[in-house]
Formats: C-alpha cells, structure tokens, sequence
C-alpha cells in the first residue's frame, strides 16, 4: 500500500517537515501531563492487586477505588467515579446534570446549543419523560465561545441560574474548542458575582490536550467518555465523572441510587485496561493531535476550509474539514473506513441514529465499538457538510490513512 501512496506520502512528508515545531509542542505537552498521571499512579501506590475482578454488588472493590482516586488526583478534583456502567459519555453528562440541578433551577449553557444526543435529555428537541424540561427545570443558552463581555454575563446570571454548563468541544457545530484558558476566565468571571454557581464541563475530546484540566483552573465538576481521550483505545467503555466530592456523590446516586451512590457497582475483569488506558492516554492524544494537524495541513493546502488551523492552539482533538457537498462526505467517511484496521471492506452509508435530527454518517473501523480516541469520522448529512476527523491511536497508521483519505477524494483509487 505505501508504494500504491507513494505521491501522497511524499506530500505528506513535506509537510511534516513545515509541522515541526506544533509537533514538538504537542510533545511537550504529553511529557508534562504524562509525569502528572505517573505520579498519580506512584502517590496512590498502584499494584496488582487493583486489577482484581469484582462480582455481584461490587462491596469494598478496593481497586475501583484506587482508581477514582485516581482519576481525581489526575484531572485536579477532589473526587471521582469511574465507572462500566456509564453506556457512553452523554450518560456520564446526564448523570451529573441530573444529580446536581433540581425542580426551579435553570442550567445556562454559554458554549451554544450542546451536542444533538444532549439535546434530548435536557428536553430541547422534544420533551420525553424525565428529561430537564419535563421535571421543571428551565435552559438558557449563549455563545461565549467567539468572545463575551461583562454586561452580557451580567444579563445571563439570573436568579435561578444554578448551573453553567462548558461543552469544550465543538460537537457539530462550527465554532472552536474550548482551551482551558477560556474555561478559566468564564469561570472566574462567573464566581466572582455568584460563587455558589456549579461551573461543569462536558469535557469529551479535551483531556490531555493542554497540560491543564478544567478542575484545574476551577470548574466544579467535569465528565467524560472512557472510550474517548482517559481510555486511550484499550477502555471497552464506561465514563467518568469528576469534581468537588458532594457533587460527584450527588452525581452518583443517579448513576445507582440516592444513599447507594459510589459504594457500590462490580467492575469486572476489564479493571487493568482502566488503569493501564489512562496510564498510556498522554501518549496516545499526542499521537492523535499530530495527526489531527496533519490532516489540518494537508487538506488546507488542497484549498479545504479546515478548522481548527494548523498551526492554531487546539482545545480537543477533532479536526473539522468543510467538503461542502454531500457526496463528499460520504466519500470522505468511506476512504476512513477503509483504511482503518477493522471492517476495512465495509462500506457506511448515513442512516439515522438515536439523538440525532439528521441522519449521519460514521466511519469507525475500531477495535472498541465507536471509540472516538481511535482514527474515526463521522458527519450530520447537512449543510454546510462539515465532516469530523478525530483520534488515532498511532500516528504512523494516521499518516497512512489520510495519504489513502486524500487520494480516493481526489479520484485517485489508491
């Protein structure tokens, strides 16, 4: 196949040498947040004996514990859960917002309309049973993501205002991610007139981007996806959520229930690859944002409209790439699938997906059902045809897959 490629690669190779220093400082980064994990995992005194299975009502898993404790030291929280049974990261996100808002609160949302399969649970494309909406609970929304100013927050912080919610990630829509520095300055601005406000970040796609996490500049509490960044390609599911330790708790009891919370739930055999996904996951996001950059480059110089920019400080690790044309996205997805390492030979056709107005299409020859921290791209079939690149779990197959990607969108059947 290298030879089959060989003109993109050499174009690819060009490249590269123009990406050096955004490559050296993606090293840096995984450096930095690498040693924190590995101190995390010296501190706690990390052993075998974590890896254990569990059964049955999970009693006094000392290994589950270790590892929420783990995951708080890591992101800068005062506590955890980390959990199997989250079923995916908009479970996670759910969990929390229903543990700590209640009937009369509003939830003020000031990165935009959150992502479609959220929209649901917080009744804002319909009002199914259960949903925010329906337990009288009120949403607000802003865009603070292309700037704000004071008089603005001021107008947005009324009195039931409860909680802030910070998607870092763009989810599908056009604006850019959230970097940690503007997750600080909201939250500064936000506690500095009402401090009993939760700040919470949905922070799928953004962990281990920057050296620091959002607990670490003061939001309150963070949740996110195992099959994303923290699992590093070897987590076969579950979700975590992190925070101040009485709103984890909260958040717990509707993962299990009220008074049950974070004792109990059984792990299984799956335990090392929690703990082994995280201790590998600074490596891994680096390999993903390298390559993320380099699609970035390479489609920009075909005279795509890509965003983030190459050489633009990025907050998560998805590459946004406008084809402007249905047929082209489905193109695109097609040539992800096959060169991907799982399911080569299939081909995706967009369908409709629970959580999703549009119908979408997805490419994720993976070896973790939709895992995200993997080479994947997926899209809304709708204008203006924006298609989602994300992950990779090495940069050497990233590379190769997008010399295959650009060679089949340019008629060439590599």
């Amino acid at each position: 196949m290298y030879e089959t490629l060989k003109v993109q690669i050499e174009l690819i190779d060009k490249l590269e040498k123009e990406l050096q220093p955004v490559f050296a400082a993606i090293e840096k980064t995984a450096l930095i947040n690498q040693g924190r994990v590995l101190q995390a995992f010296r501190e706690l005194h990390v052993d075998e004996t974590c890896f254990s299975e569990s059964t049955g009502y999970g009693y006094n898993d000392l290994g589950r514990e270790k590892l929420d404790r783990l995951y708080a030291r890591v992101f800068g929280a005062e506590a955890a859960i980390v959990r199997p049974h989250f079923v995916s990261g908009t479970h996670a996100i759910a969990c929390a917002l229903y543990g700590v808002l209640k009937p009369g609160d509003t939830l003020l949302s000031l990165t935009g309309r959150p992502y479609d399969t959220l929209q649901k649970a917080l009744g804002l494309t319909d009002r199914p049973f259960g949903c925010l909406a329906d337990l009288q609970i009120g949403y607000r929304e802003a865009d603070f993501t292309a700037g704000w100013d004071e008089a603005s927050l001021d107008r947005l912080l009324t009195a039931d205002t409860a909680v802030i919610l910070l998607q870092r990630s763009r989810g599908y829509q056009e604006r850019r991610a959230l970097l940690s520095e503007d997750i600080a300055a909201i939250v500064r601005a936000v506690k500095a007139r009402r401090p009993e406000i939760i700040v919470f970040v949905d922070n799928c796609y953004g962990e281990f981007v920057q050296e620091l996490e959002p607990c670490h500049v003061g939001a309150d509490l963070i949740a996110g996806s195992l099959i994303k960044n923290p699992g590093a390609g070897l987590a076969a599911g579950g979700g975590y959520i992190a925070g101040k330790a009485d709103l984890v708790e909260k958040a717990a009891w509707r993962l299990t229930a009220p008074g049950l919370g974070a004792e109990m739930g059984a792990m299984g055999i799956n335990k090392r690859l929690y703990y082994q996904g995280l201790f590998l996951a600074p490596h891994q996001v680096a390999q993903s944002l390298k390559g993320m950059v380099l699609a970035a480059a390479l489609f920009a110089q075909a005279g795509y409209d890509v965003s983030p920019k190459p050489k633009e400080k990025r907050g998560d690790i998805v590459q946004a790439i406008r084809l402007g044309d249905a047929e082209q996205v489905k193109l695109f997805c097609q040539a992800v699938q096959a060169a991907s390492p799982v399911d080569s030979y299939v081909e995706p056709q967009p369908a409709p997906m629970p959580g999703y107005k549009d119908q979408i299409i997805m490419a994720a020859g993976t070896f973790v059902q939709g895992a995200s921290s993997e080479f994947t791209a997926d899209a809304p079939l709708r204008p203006p045809y924006d298609v989602f690149l994300q992950g990779g779990l090495t940069y050497e197959h990233q590379k190769l897959a997008l010399a295959e990607v650009y060679a089949r969108l340019h008629g060439d059947s590599a």
